[in-house]
This record gives structure tokens, sequence and C-alpha cells, in this order.
């Protein structure tokens, strides 16, 4: 993925969950990275352990976050955004209902 993405000039977000991986992610150039599954890989607790060593770094965490811990997320200083299913639910998606779809996303402020 790495490589096809600097082959395409495409901007890309590489997905890590250990600490190795952020290294490498970094290593290779990266400053921003997605922490997937965020909730499952030690979630704020996680980020905060990975501030100290990465400060340079920024994440967007994804998985297991929701409507109910989102700004826990965002009130990190090395969290960028934040990712989740709750800001456009399959079912809404499908019946397209665009307007519930937006009043969700504009619950997700901080």
């Amino acid at each position: 993925m790495i490589n096809a993405s600097a082959e395409s000039g495409m901007p890309y977000l590489p997905g890590v969950f250990t600490p190795s991986e952020v290294m490498t992610a970094r290593d290779i150039g990266f400053e921003y990275l997605k922490l997937f599954p965020a909730q499952q890989a030690g979630g704020p607790g996680m980020l905060k352990a990975l501030a100290g060593p990465f400060p340079e770094l920024k994440f967007c965490p994804t998985g297991g976050i929701g409507e109910e811990n989102f700004r826990e997320y965002l009130a990190l200083d090395n969290v960028a955004s934040v990712g989740g299913q709750w800001l456009a639910p399959a079912e809404l998606v499908a019946a397209a209902d665009w307007e519930a779809i937006t009043r969700l996303a504009a619950g997700a402020t901080v």
C-alpha cells in the first residue's frame, strides 16, 4: 500500500496498531497515522503513551470510536481527527437520509 500510494501521489493514511508499526511508518516519513482498531489498541491510554516517544506524530483513531467517546480522543494533543460509523450508519446511507447524517455530523463537534 505504501509503495502504491507513493506512486499514485494520492494522500495515504497508513494504519498502525503497535508501536513497532508506528516506528516503521515514521521511519518511512509519515507524520499522520490511523490507529486501528483504536479501542482494542488501548484507546486514549495508548495514544497518551505514544505521545511521549513520538511527539511529532498525529493520529486519526478509528475502531470503537462513537458518539459517547469521540471527545475524549479529540482532547488529546496527538489526535488530529477521529473516524466512526456512528456518523453515517449504513441504514441511513441506504435510505439516502442525508439530513439525518448531516445532523449526526453537526453533533460531532468539540
